[in-house]
């Protein structure tokens, strides 16, 4: 009976520590109109993934999109979108999506 009771009380506490852990992951679209060739292309990925808060992102040089997901504890839209004037491109938010973190 102890041991049923100490098992059911480790369980609660792994899943409350699971909830804390879950992190604010979403997923942010803008247009890059500059963004025309591969070498903008090229300049766009070496440097969008440097800033702060960035987990992954990927190009599409056909619809001139970047899509970013980020952790929103450490970063938002506007900050992601001065990242872009870091280096000269302008960047306009075309939609977001929030998502679980999957650790």
């Amino acid at each position: 009976m102890k041991t049923k009771r100490m098992m059911a009380a480790l369980v609660v506490a792994l899943l409350s520590v699971t909830a804390v852990m879950a992190k604010d992951i979403r997923t942010a679209v803008f247009k890059v109109s500059q963004m025309h060739c591969e070498n903008c292309e090229k300049k766009v990925k070496s440097n969008i993934k440097f800033e702060k808060g960035v987990k992954e992102f990927s190009t599409d040089l056909k619809t001139k999109t970047v899509s970013i997901t980020y952790d929103a504890e450490k970063t938002n839209v506007d900050k992601l979108k001065d990242g872009f004037k870091k280096f000269n491109y302008e960047a306009e938010f075309v939609k977001e999506t929030k998502q679980e973190d999957k650790k």
